[in-house]
């Protein structure tokens, strides 16, 4: 059973009704339609926004940050969030307000309604950092839970003494003494959760986590590291060589930001199995994968061309309509491709076998879409595709990808903000709508005031007229862009297909 939150209303009109979260999301709470959870539009909860706060979920993680309302948000009694009374929303909307974690037992208050938080979690061995399999108690609740299997090794319950274990160390065991980080053995906080954890120096230098100890050449797999191609919150990607060809690939490097027991890690891998039946002229191919102490890597097509947000900046901040358009219509063919592939036998978290259709990429940005050389010439490639949502459902990401601190969703659709799970195609032909305007601008189809709360600013704005941004874009062209970036309150183009139509009738 996977960690578990249950947001329980205690009080108010929705007494007893439950929010249910076993996975990685983030949602809006309010009176708007498009909340959920959702609070009664009534007198009772007048005090309450439409759009009120943020909660950022990563089972058993929680946390909630206020948007600056007028009367803030209670938790377990205390007001947080609330801005000051002689200010408008718009002036007020700061990132600065802070984000709280929840425990289990906390109660949040909005107008007459209360939630109380509840958090489960699976039963883990200290040792082997297996999950419980049929056991359901410990002998001593303020001690750490060992195996039936690791006690037959000779770790028994009296040894969780100072005293030295038969098989592994007291230092070894979490909440009784330091860890040390699973590559450099460096001392980290005793309180730290899990086993395979890395220091904050080895995830700032992956290249570390891979290299091999006895060796100046950084090899994994068979696979040697020519050089680093980029660097982000989740990891890095090099240049390597495939040994036993030649032949280059791209070797991305993706650091947990959690503890990776035997439950996320088989999640995280199921998931990417998926992607890689996406076999086509315009997604990257997943290639090889692998994972080793609380480190994952994956070896994907090279594309020599680069990311289209470095082609960008190497012509002057924008892409022609010509090169532009080219870019996106073959980005859609991916995209048309990947939302309509059927892939048999798939497992399901509950054990269920099925025939899944379609994959979702969620993350669709310019510095996501590559070239690479081809015999007939330069085509654009969608990368990452199901790494960064395998990542995310498998509890793997920490809080990096919402919340104040992943940065400004300058790519994602409003329905994607609300429900950060939202794995409809069309977020993903919406943020190619948006990736278009910014090759052909240099801008983002909304603007994002320093100081504001971007989060709020997609919920409550509109994109600007691309003609705005750049006269010179054709009239109907402009139309159709315009168009596939309305959002509110639905995305009009539901499909891939749907948009290329539409552009291929105005260019």
């Amino acid at each position: 059973m996977p960690a578990k939150i249950v947001l329980k209303v205690t009080d108010g009109k929705l007494k007893g009704k439950e929010y249910v979260y076993t996975e990685r999301t983030a949602c809006i709470v309010g009176r708007g339609v498009d909340c959920y959870p959702r609070l009664p539009d009534d007198e009772d909860h007048r005090t309450i926004s439409r759009h009120h706060c943020l909660l950022d979920i990563n089972p058993p993680g929680i946390r909630i940050r206020d948007f600056g309302s007028l009367n803030g948000t209670f938790v377990n009694g205390r007001k947080i969030g609330q801005r000051k009374k002689d200010l408008a929303r718009k002036d007020t909307l700061q990132t600065d307000f802070p984000e709280y974690d929840l425990k289990d037992g906390d109660t949040i208050r909005l107008g007459s309604t209360v939630l109380c938080v509840n958090i489960s979690v699976p039963l883990i061995c200290s040792v082997c950092m297996k999950e419980a399999n049929g056991e359901t108690t410990v002998d001593a609740p303020d001690t750490p839970y060992v195996c039936v299997a690791c006690k037959g090794l000779g770790i028994v319950d009296d040894a969780l003494s100072e005293r030295t274990l038969p098989v592994r160390e007291v230092a070894e065991l979490p909440n009784r003494a330091a860890k040390r980080c699973t590559n450099c053995g460096k001392e980290m906080p005793p309180d730290s959760g899990g086993s395979n954890l890395l220091c904050t120096e080895c995830i700032i230098n992956p290249l570390q986590v891979i290299k091999q100890q006895d060796d100046d050449t950084v090899s994994i797999k068979g696979y040697k590291i020519i050089s680093e191609l980029g660097k982000g919150g989740m990891g890095a990607v090099y240049l390597a060589e495939w040994q036993e060809n030649g032949q280059k690939v791209a070797l991305k490097v993706m650091l947990s930001s959690a503890a990776v027991n035997d439950r996320s890690r088989e999640m995280f891998l199921r998931e990417v199995e998926n992607t890689r039946h996406l076999k086509h002229p315009n997604v990257v191919g997943l290639l090889d994968y692998g994972n080793s102490r609380g480190t994952f890597y994956f070896t994907l097509e090279y594309c020599e061309g680069g990311s289209i947000d470095k082609i960008m900046m190497q012509q002057g901040g924008r892409l022609s309509v010509d090169e532009a358009s080219r870019v996106i219509l073959q980005a859609l063919d991916g995209l048309i491709y990947a939302h309509n592939i059927k892939i048999p036998d798939v497992k399901l978290t509950d054990g269920r076998v099925v025939t899944l259709t379609g994959l979702v990429h969620r993350d669709i940005k310019p510095t996501n879409i590559f070239y690479t050389d081809t015999p007939e010439g330069r085509i654009a490639k969608i990368a990452d595709f199901g790494l960064g949502k395998a990542f995310d459902a498998a509890g793997l990401s920490g809080y990096t990808r919402t919340g104040a601190a992943a940065g400004t969703p300058v790519f994602m659709a409003r329905q994607q903000v609300i429900n950060f799970k939202y794995a409809k195609p069309e977020a993903d032909v919406w943020a190619m709508a948006a990736t278009y305007y910014y090759l052909l601008t240099g801008r983002f189809p909304r603007d994002f005031p320093k100081g504001k709360d971007p989060w709020y600013i997609v919920l409550q704005t509109s994109c600007v007229p691309i003609q705005k941004r750049n006269p010179s874009i054709p009239k109907n062209l402009a139309g159709v862009i315009d168009t596939a970036l309305v959002d509110q309150p639905e995305i009009i183009y539901k499909t891939a297909a749907d948009l290329k139509r539409a552009l291929e009738d105005v260019l």
